[in-house]
């Protein structure tokens, strides 16, 4: 079966109503404190009527947008991206519908600066195809086969760090765990086969989208700098940077158009009943010397 996904079904992402007061109470301040949400945003992720937000937001004393989300780069503030906005402003028919579960907000440490959404894991690549895909676009196996994913959630643990998982059809888990540190993000991802096969070419795609990050949002690659594993992007000034890298570590890239850029890591071959592991860093960077702050994170063992 060849499947063909088109602009006509594009989205900015499921509706995602809240369980209860205490998840829709996060989920508004989430959006409106944080990520500055319109009302029409707010609508249309949590699926109840504008007077409705706002009782709830008189109620819980929820107000406008901070005016500077962090005070300083000590303490990373990482969040789970809400949807219902795309997080691309270009090449939106290449990521239709995309899945907040698998999408954090990292909020820069100067004022106005805005955030970037990291896509972790964008897609997971073997030898059996595309086996996992957070948005619509080329079809996965799973396409293939008309079987839907149910969609799941970030937990939020009592230290801020945030945990994903996801099991899918054919027994394979996977799953990232995203923690501040050092002035950074620690990231973790896992992927265990319980399967009966070896799985092979285990590519992953991580993705760091810099649309909604004050600055950046010029669609160029002209801007990023790749240094193995690790690429940086500037601001229009050259004094602001955006860092990530992923180990181990199969290429660097950056899609202008999204715009956006990507250390995409490899997972070991995994034999059946076996995990294996990946980790990732993210960091915002002010000054000139960008390899000396590359050269600074290498020095940190953020990778061991």
């Amino acid at each position: 079966m060849f499947l063909i996904f088109t602009s006509q079904n594009r989205g900015q992402g499921i509706t995602r109503p809240s369980t209860n007061p205490e998840e829709l109470t996060y989920w508004l301040k989430n959006m409106i404190v944080h990520h500055d949400y319109s009302l029409e945003e707010v609508q249309r992720v949590s699926g109840l009527e504008e007077e409705t937000i706002r009782q709830a937001m008189d109620r819980w004393h929820i107000d406008s947008p901070l005016k500077s989300d962090q005070q300083s780069y000590d303490n990373l503030r990482v969040m789970p991206y809400p949807g219902g906005r795309h997080p691309r402003i270009g090449f939106l028919e290449g990521a239709i519908d995309p899945q907040r579960e698998t999408k954090v907000s990292a909020f820069a440490p100067w004022e106005g600066g805005g955030y970037a959404v990291l896509d972790i894991p964008e897609a997971i690549w073997s030898h059996l195809g595309l086996t996992y895909l957070a948005h619509t676009h080329i079809p996965t196996v799973w396409d293939e086969q008309s079987i839907t994913l149910e969609p799941t959630e970030w937990t939020r643990h009592p230290d801020h760090s945030l945990s994903m998982q996801r099991r899918l059809p054919n027994g394979i888990d996977f799953g990232t765990r995203v923690t501040s540190w050092k002035k950074g993000l620690i990231m973790e991802m896992w992927l265990h086969n319980g399967t009966q096969e070896t799985l092979n070419d285990l590519r992953v795609q991580n993705c760091v989208m810099l649309g909604r990050l004050a600055g950046f949002e010029v669609q160029t690659n002209d801007n990023k700098l790749p240094i193995a594993p690790y690429i940086a992007c500037h601001d229009g000034e050259g004094r602001r940077w955006a860092i990530t890298a992923w180990t181990p570590h199969q290429r660097c890239w950056a899609n202008a158009p999204c715009p956006c850029m990507h250390s995409d890591p490899q997972f070991p071959d995994c034999a059946p009943g076996e995990t294996q592991r990946l980790k990732g860093w993210f960091s915002f960077y002010q000054g000139v010397d960008i390899v000396g702050e590359i050269h600074r994170l290498q020095d940190l063992g953020w990778d061991r």
